[in-house]
């Protein structure tokens, strides 16, 4: 096990099709600090070599199937925890040692964080339970919380901010390639949970990531669905596997359908043919019950740390308007050169929300009006002087968050325009 007690870890990324947002994704991931990670892609052929400056563990792999792609990176893995994050996802300051610490108690079978939406702002997804019949159950987590199923509901880990004990994932065969694409992790919770009715599933508010909306072969631009049948298949598997009722589904993707048509982003007749492949997914799925998977894959290559990487010197915060991004940005860029954690802010004189994303230069970046929304809760209009906002956004970017625990940001040196 690694110094400091923290168990050896393999990230593992799989990847078909999106290099744009897998480059950002490993950009992210190289930033992370924690000894002894290794690095696993799966991708398809024509993305597994990208960023070939990164040491990594590397397989081609081009089937539209997740669970498969997770099982030939977890064929690869040789970590004691596997970590997984989604090609389309950033890594905030922090995220690997935060999400693989509670792995120091042996009870620990699984883990989750705490997920933004693709603006860097709006939770995506919490904590929350997952039923047998694939709906979720919020959970109220402010600190890292150790916890077992309830009423056979484990701890649901979201797919792109997850860990598991890898031991314990191969007791249960691994992912199941029956679910090509969606509730492919719940249905490994739910089998944890059987296999492991003591296991704890570590709930991190800590380990953040960014999930973007990148589009893929089932979705379109912003998140908007092109097709759900795979969506309906895998949702009743799992209601059949796990004694569940997938009638909740229809109504909740017909909400979702809405939510996009209002913001205009879908066409109001597209919506019933959009349905209609779901119904088909739901009447292709509905009484199957595949046997699940046994792992009978051949122990993995040796573990290939990643180069330890040292916190670097003292972390930096610049601030200013919007018209002097040119020269904060290239300061930036110059304290990241210098191996500096570096934020920057920029505002300007609106009401627009904010947003928050990781620069291609390797700083993290937030912009948005000086009167604008830039908290979950914050109403749409903020009146702060510039300093004051300042301050405020100070403990608002990755790495210093304070909105979870009510925590003061801690201490940077502050660079104002």
């Amino acid at each position: 096990m690694p110094e400091g007690g923290l168990p050896s870890i393999s990230i593992i990324v799989v990847s078909r099709h999106r290099p744009q947002a897998l480059a950002r994704c490993l950009a992210s991931l190289a930033g992370q600090v924690h000894a002894g990670f290794e690095l696993v892609l799966v991708a398809d052929p024509a993305a597994v070599g990208i960023c070939p400056e990164l040491p990594a563990k590397r397989l081609a792999f081009d089937q539209a199937n997740i669970s498969a792609a997770r099982n030939e990176g977890l064929a690869l893995a040789a970590g004691e925890v596997v970590l997984f994050i989604d090609d389309d996802a950033l890594a905030e300051p922090g995220w690997a040692g935060a999400l693989a610490a509670p792995f120091a108690d042996p009870r620990v079978i699984a883990a989750t964080g705490f997920t933004r939406g693709p603006d860097g702002l709006r939770w995506q997804v919490r904590a929350e339970r997952i039923t047998p019949s694939g709906a979720t159950l919020p959970l109220h987590v402010a600190e890292t919380a150790l916890l077992a199923p309830e009423n056979g509901c484990p701890v649901s880990t979201i797919g792109t901010n997850s860990g598991f004990r890898r031991d314990a994932l191969l007791q249960i065969g691994g992912f199941d390639p029956a679910f090509a694409y969606y509730l492919d992790e719940s249905d490994a919770n739910l089998r944890m949970a059987a296999r492991f009715p003591q296991g704890l599933t570590a709930v991190v508010p800590a380990a953040q990531v960014i999930h973007g909306a990148a589009p893929g072969a089932v979705r379109g631009e912003a998140g908007v669905p092109r097709d759900l049948t795979a969506i309906g298949r895998s949702a009743a598997i799992f209601a059949t596997r796990h004694g569940g009722d997938a009638g909740w589904l229809r109504e909740g993707q017909r909400r979702r359908l809405l939510r996009h048509m209002v913001a205009g982003r879908l066409d109001p007749f597209a919506i019933a043919p959009i349905l209609a492949t779901l119904d088909r997914g739901l009447a292709q799925g509905r009484g199957q019950a595949p046997t699940p998977p046994v792992w009978n894959r051949p122990p993995p290559p040796p573990f290939q740390p990643l180069p330890h990487r040292a916190p670097g010197g003292e972390p930096l915060f610049l601030a200013g308007w919007h018209w002097q991004a040119r020269a904060l940005r290239a300061r930036a860029a110059q304290a990241v050169a210098q191996g500096r954690p570096t934020e920057l802010l920029l505002l300007t004189p609106s009401f627009l929300p904010h947003r928050r994303t990781r620069a291609a230069g390797g700083w993290w970046e937030q912009w948005g009006g000086l009167w604008g929304a830039s908290l979950p809760r914050d109403p749409p209009v903020i009146f702060l002087s510039k300093n004051a906002r300042i301050l405020r956004e100070r403990g608002n970017l990755p790495g210093r968050r304070s909105e979870i625990s009510g925590k003061s940001p801690q201490n940077a040196k502050i660079e104002s325009l």
